[in-house]
């Protein structure tokens, strides 16, 4: 297992994070998967044999199934491991179930802490933007957790380029803990991230995780242009995330991937998996499965290792088009470009 360093923090993670998105199995979440004690055990282990550090869930998941099952498996080994958990979605019906307030986020950490049955959380994310709370708000009830030692290390998920920066210019005007991490979307098939979020990550520090980093399977190789969907899995369940608006390019991408798969005797999978390994500021690609061949088989990927014209084969299947203002910073300011600049442009030629 390969280890890297969470944004300009002293963590190590590793770069692959387990995702318990499928522990529990509650209301929707049974379209994904219903891993109860026994099985979720069996997969922690494996992880955890395979160098795995980190494991990921959130207090939403299975409506707090997936935290109460991680928190059984990982006694006794608790202080070995990294645990990531997630606030601000809803948790129940009242009107302060949500969000990033104070009154939320304190009660939600607390509550996810016996769930986890830990007295930390090593990193806690905002797990979706929050407009009407304010930013000064969420980061002080965050601050009051890091110093009740509740929380270790603050991020964020699915916020926009500028939430990410009006947060960050928030923490640093008040002397508050800072988003060390943002877990996004990020795939080959998903390359959007490219225009604002790797760049942040790369200028101002932050690690990358990706969380479903397969586009919930859609890139393993088992999903083929003009076959059925294949029975147990999200799709034939009637999961619609990611949305897929360019289902011709999707086609594409996939054979691309499985031709260099063949070619190298390898799964699809893992070439999805490597090629997001060798992109700006990633730091840990958030992995789940319903059995132990599939975490195995994304275990591989850490190893290989993609030529340049492998890279530059999928980069091109998936490419981007550079909108407005990056057309036209393309034009005109390439001499001058930084290394978060290069991050969305340097798949294009930079003279």
């Amino acid at each position: 297992m390969e280890y890297r360093t969470l944004g300009r923090s002293g963590l190590k993670v590793s770069v692959l994070t387990m995702g318990t998105f499928t522990f529990g199995g509650a209301g929707p979440f049974a379209m994904v998967g219903a891993q109860g004690v026994a099985e979720a055990r069996r997969l922690v282990d494996l992880c955890i044999d395979a160098g795995i550090n980190l494991f990921d869930t959130a207090d939403m998941y299975s409506s707090g199934m997936s935290e109460e099952i991680l928190g059984e498996v990982l006694q006794g080994r608790r202080d070995d491991v990294l645990i990531s958990s997630k606030a601000r979605m809803p948790v129940g019906s009242g009107p302060n179930d949500e969000g990033t307030s104070r009154h939320h986020l304190i009660k939600a950490c607390e509550r996810s802490l016996k769930r986890l049955r830990t007295d930390h959380i090593d990193i806690y994310y905002m797990h979706e933007w929050d407009g009407t709370t304010p930013v000064e708000e969420k980061l002080a009830a965050l601050d009051t957790l890091v110093q009740q030692g509740k929380v270790r290390y603050i991020g964020c998920s699915n916020y926009s380029g500028w939430h990410i920066m009006k947060s960050l210019a928030a923490s640093d005007r008040d002397r508050r803990p800072r988003f060390v991490t943002q877990q996004i979307h990020y795939t080959l098939e998903a390359r959007e991230a490219e225009y604002e979020l790797l760049p942040i990550s790369v200028d101002q520090g932050l690690g990358v995780l990706v969380w479903s980093p397969l586009a919930a399977g859609l890139l393993s190789g088992k999903h083929r242009r003009g076959l059925a969907t294949p029975e147990g899995s999200r799709q034939f369940a009637g999961w619609t995330e990611p949305p897929i608006r360019d289902s011709e390019k999707l086609w594409n991408i996939v054979d691309v991937l499985v031709e260099i798969g063949a070619a190298r005797g390898v799964s699809a999978a893992q070439i999805a998996l490597a090629w997001l390994l060798r992109r700006p500021g990633v730091s840990s690609l958030v992995i789940g499965g319903r059995n132990e061949a599939q975490f195995r088989d994304n275990f591989a990927a850490v190893e290989l290792q993609l030529t340049d014209a492998e890279m530059a084969r999928l980069n091109g299947v998936s490419a981007i088009p550079l909108i407005y203002p990056y057309w036209h910073q393309h034009n005109f300011a390439q001499r001058r470009f930084s290394e978060a600049d290069l991050a969305l442009h340097k798949d294009f030629a930079v003279e």
